[in-house]
């Protein structure tokens, strides 16, 4: 049975047994503690947290929700069992049924017949784990379905408890694990082995709430929720390894696949009694995966955050695909296959194929340089290490590699090994594990600080707010909420900062990039300034005010004003922002797709995912396109129609929002833009004026940044540019349209003087060299030393050049050259050693670090030539002191 088969088993099973088919989440959501989704729950949090009333009519949900998992990335393909990516099929009841509900109905699909839509299991190798003290979940298991009582096992709180990690809702668990049979282990269930028993579904009973604690058991069950609620599930990929016949979640239909392809790109074979090559090899299926998934909800690569994630993921496949012996690059065909075996499951990759692939490919030519790097960083050190003595680099060193090069561990070790070196890997265990810590640390920090919207509840069940901005900018509202300092109160004074909740407002709360309208709510001499609105729960519009004359109680009636300046220059830059849009798809193509954008008044950014920096034509043409939509005068239209109608329409949707069932297209010039927007526009687009784009840069590995002005922001640019130009014309005596090439000329004249009075500056330095040779003193031993504190404002590179010149006018023996200077308040410092002179045990780096001991400083080089620099130079002169002594003896 194949895998999207068994997802449309388990989601018909659902919806014919009453409950409403949830498509999944984007793997981004608007979550403060967690960088992906990584659990089916995730997008029902805030209905099992009791912050929101779930909006399924039958209080049922069933979904297929699309997670990642990276905690521990490096343990990845050593166990056959876990991807980064997974899907986690679910279904979910909000205080309907409960324990018999959920067994029964997951007893029934699985060993349902494969005609009846089942999947066909035999009961006979399905074992079932309780909670310690779960009697109820065991009778019904037992007495209701019919499981053998030797095949319950009971379980403690750290495999059948569940709670999200943090204060809030928590239940027993009870687990479904398959008997794959004797060949996998010994008899005696789940207990005894889990590789053996594979747990395939996991039954949540939410029926508690639970404090502070640190881990699993470390916190106090506070009481009972309100409302018991089920939340399972079933692991996809588990179950397809089961239904498929094979050993191991990387074999089934959508893995086994790239192993193949990765075979094929690397002449090495798996599964041929190689256990490191077959990690490898599992690696590169899963990331593959998950980079792909990722990619496709519009994460690019970075340096931090999810785009640090996805760098590993990626990196990860280079490494063990160069480690299998793979030459030259492999993203391309692993991703492509990928794709193929995914898209049947998610339609939406076939629309999005050239993007993936383009960022994946630009990644991988990246990581090639760092590659590059890394090995010219390692033989730096390798070579140190020999001209030391050394046989071991120390995990310091292999952790700079890794850390600051990009360089991984295993190809540090097989090139170590290669040049007859050990790398001490307790030392760089030992730094990794710090740097785990501090991540985990940051993650804990993060986990805490979930929102708790539950003391709008009421309100957005009871009293959602009605939205009639879209045509008034004032309106009559009745104060149904004020909430100062955390806490709702009946009444707010003069100076209070407060939160006001209207039955109705024409004020636009922040939303897909547009920022809250400003404006002011009246109600006689009272006047609150409105600076910041904000939506809860996608129905309730939090207006945040401060109270500037008068007072507010619950219950009376304002007069909601929307700053219609304010609003005026807002619609301009997101209507301008569509424009650019579709310019920038115009230019670019189909893969430059919104990752994000900013609109207010006058101005607007708007980021997307491209690889390369845009030229300057391509720049130009975008800005033309744009103002020749605005000089069109093109009619902004809105449609409010159904999610697959506007699809069906060509409508463009954003990456990481959840749509409703009712959304609104925003189309502008009939084809020429057609997006899903909730935001304010003008009528016609020759309402936005003038849009001067000001230039683009980058935002990430992938992603890439245009800003612009519209409007009377944008006249005020051309005009303060158009005066510099005047300016600048009347000051070169030059006519404006000659200015480029006037400045060219002046540019490469400034260039060949500063080349002329650098090479002065060079040959006025090295006119002294011969003179410092010349007097260079004869120590006891016979070693010539010229140890000299120059005069101020020689910077370090300069006295490394004339160290090197006065050391060949020395090099007819053992000869040593430190030079020092005072440097802008800076210690500046250059040794230089002849070929004699280090074959005596001479070593400039030494001396360097000799030096400065005493100027605050710090430096290194090769064993002839070094430099450094400090921040105490009035300690050169008992610098050199100590030169002289040291080398004198």
């Amino acid at each position: 049975m194949q895998t999207h088969e068994i997802r449309e088993r388990f989601t018909n099973h659902f919806v014919e047994a009453g409950h409403a088919e949830v498509p999944s989440a984007s793997l981004i959501l608007d979550d403060p503690t967690l960088l992906f989704v990584n659990a089916g729950m995730v997008p029902f949090k805030p209905y099992f947290l009791g912050q929101q009333t779930p909006p399924f009519e039958n209080g049922l949900a069933t979904s297929i929700q699309k997670c990642v998992r990276t905690l521990d990335i490096e343990e990845v393909g050593i166990t056959t069992r876990h991807n980064t990516f997974f899907q986690m099929a679910g279904n979910f009841s909000f205080g309907q049924y409960f324990k018999e509900g959920a067994i029964k109905h997951a007893w029934a699909l699985l060993t349902g017949s494969v005609e009846e839509g089942g999947y066909g299991l035999d009961p006979e190798r399905l074992w079932v784990t309780v909670y310690t003290d779960d009697d109820e979940a065991a009778s019904i298991w037992e007495n209701e379905v019919g499981v053998p009582a030797e095949r319950i096992q009971r379980m403690g709180m750290e495999d059948n408890f569940w709670s999200m990690g943090v204060p809030g809702p928590c239940g027993p668990c009870s687990e479904i694990y398959y008997d794959r049979g004797p060949e996998y282990g010994k008899e005696g269930g789940p207990l005894a082995d889990d590789n053996r028993y594979m747990e395939i579904w996991n039954l949540v009973f939410m029926e508690s709430i639970r404090g502070a604690g640190d881990k699993k058991g470390g916190f106090e069950i506070l009481g009972e929720l309100p409302k018991k609620n089920i939340d399972t599930g079933l692991g996809v990929e588990r179950v397809a390894c089961i239904l498929q016949g094979v050993d191991n979640v990387y074999e089934t239909d959508l893995l086994r696949p790239v192993i193949d392809v990765a075979q094929e790109l690397t002449g090495t074979r798996y599964d041929t009694g190689n256990p490191a090559d077959d990690v490898r090899f599992r690696v590169i299926a899963d990331h593959s995966r998950t980079a792909m998934m990722v990619i496709l909800d519009g994460v690019t690569p970075s340096n931090e955050g999810r785009g640090y994630i996805l760098r590993r993921l990626l990196r990860r496949i280079i490494r063990s695909a160069r480690l299998l012996g793979a030459t030259g690059e492999v993203m391309q065909p692993l991703m492509n296959t990928i794709m193929d075996t995914m898209t049947p499951s998610f339609p939406e990759i076939a629309e999005n194929r050239e993007r993936i692939l383009r960022v994946a490919l630009a990644e991988e030519r990246a990581f090639s340089k760092t590659l590059e790097s890394g090995t010219h960083r390692f033989d730096e050190t390798a070579e140190a290490l020999k001209t030391a003595g050394s046989t071991v680099m120390t995990g310091a060193q292999a952790f700079e590699l890794h850390d600051t090069y990009g360089f991984p561990i295993d190809l540090t070790l097989e090139m170590a090994r290669e040049a007859g070196l050990d790398v001490d890997m307790e030392a760089f265990d030992a730094a990794m594990q710090e740097q785990r810590d501090r991540a985990k640390a940051d993650n804990k920090a993060k986990k805490m600080g979930n929102r708790d919207d539950s003391l709008y509840r009421k309100w957005v069940d009871e009293h959602p707010t009605k939205f009639v901005g879209y045509d008034q900018l004032v309106h009559e509202a009745n104060v149904i909420g004020l909430v100062r300092d955390g806490q709702k109160v009946g009444e707010v004074a003069q100076g209070d900062e407060v939160e006001v909740i209207l039955d109705v407002t024409p004020m636009y709360a922040e939303a897909g990039g547009q920022m809250a309208d400003r404006g002011r709510l009246l109600v006689g001499d009272t006047v609150l300034d409105v600076n910041d609105v904000q939506k809860i729960g996608k129905k309730l519009w939090v207006h945040k005010a401060t109270v500037q004359n008068g007072g507010l109680d619950l219950g009376q009636t304002v007069t909601a004003e929307v700053d219609g300046a304010w609003r005026h220059g807002a619609r301009q830059a997101h209507t301008a922002t569509h424009l650019i849009h579709a310019a920038l798809r115009q230019v670019l193509g189909p893969t430059a797709v919104q990752a994000g954008s900013l609109n207010k008044p006058g101005y607007l950014r708007f980021d997307f995912n491209y690889t390369d920096q845009l030229t300057d034509e391509q720049l130009a043409e975008i800005a033309t396109i744009t103002n020749q939509a605005v000089d069109a005068d093109f009619a902004v239209n809105t449609i409010e129609t159904s999610l697959d109608e506007a699809k069906a329409m060509g409508a463009m949707a954003l990456f990481g929002e959840n749509y409703g069932d009712r959304v609104r297209v925003v189309e502008i010039g009939g084809p020429f833009s057609i997006e899903l927007c909730g935001g304010t526009h003008v009528d016609h687009s020759s309402q936005i004026g003038p849009v001067a784009v000001l230039g683009e840069s980058s935002v990430g590995s992938g992603a890439r940044r245009i800003e612009a002005y519209s409007g009377l922001e944008s006249f005020r640019y051309f005009s303060k540019e158009a005066a510099l130009a005047s300016g600048l014309a009347s000051e070169l005596k030059t006519p404006s349209d000659q200015l480029p090439e006037r400045i060219a000329q002046l540019t490469e004249r400034l260039r060949a003087a500063e080349k002329e009075i650098e090479a002065l500056h060079r040959a006025q330095l090295l006119a002294n060299t011969g003179d410092i040779a010349r007097k260079a003193e004869t120590l006891p031993s016979g070693r010539k030393l010229a140890a000299v504190h120059l005069p101020d404002g020689i910077n370090t590179g300069d006295l490394r050049t004339m160290a090197g010149d006065i050391r060949g006018k020395l090099n007819g023996g053992d000869a040593v050259v430190v030079l020092a200077s005072n440097d802008g308040g800076k210690a500046a410092y250059a040794v230089a050693a002849t070929q004699d002179a280090v074959a005596n045990g001479v070593k400039s780096g030494d001396l360097v670090k000799l030096v400065g001991g005493y100027v605050g400083g710090k430096g290194g080089g090769k064993p002839d030539l070094a430099q450094g620099s400090g921040s105490a130079p009035e300690g050169i002169d008992q610098a050199l002191a100590a030169v002289r002594e040291e080398l004198g003896r």
